[in-house]
């Protein structure tokens, strides 16, 4: 049993940009998904795709390099974990490497970018920094 999926998906997510993979697969749920969604938003991943795999569901996550295969997801880590929750609220949201990287917040909106929680101000749980 997993007990922190985000924390896999993230790490599938680095383990596969590290190996230079064009994608990964992780077992399918919504947040991974919404997850996946900002990501793509924010031009870390170039798509992501919900799939069959004979009974079970998976995310086909398909990784970004850029054009001479330099990479373009430099550092990804879990902030928020089972053990230790970390909310913020509008004003203390993180500004991650100084606004060249973003964090992806679980709010009362849904899951969404800092950058998107700051304009809209609302706080909410602090999932992943990616830069």
């Amino acid at each position: 049993m997993m007990t922190d999926p985000i924390a896999d998906l993230l790490t599938r997510i680095r383990n596969g940009v590290g190996s230079g993979k064009k994608n990964v697969k992780v077992p399918y749920s919504g947040l991974k998904k919404n997850v996946c969604r900002v990501l793509k938003e924010q031009g870390y991943i170039t798509d992501y795709f919900p799939e069959m795999d004979g009974t079970k569901a998976i995310l086909r996550v398909e990784l970004k390099y850029g054009p001479d295969g330099e990479l373009v997801l430099r550092h990804i880590r879990r902030v928020s974990k089972p053990g230790r929750r970390v909310y913020r609220p509008s004003d203390k949201i993180p500004n991650v490497l100084d606004g060249l990287g973003v964090a992806v917040l679980s709010t009362s909106k849904g899951v969404i970018s800092s950058l998107e929680a700051k304009k809209l101000k609302i706080g909410g749980e602090v999932l992943c920094e990616v830069w």
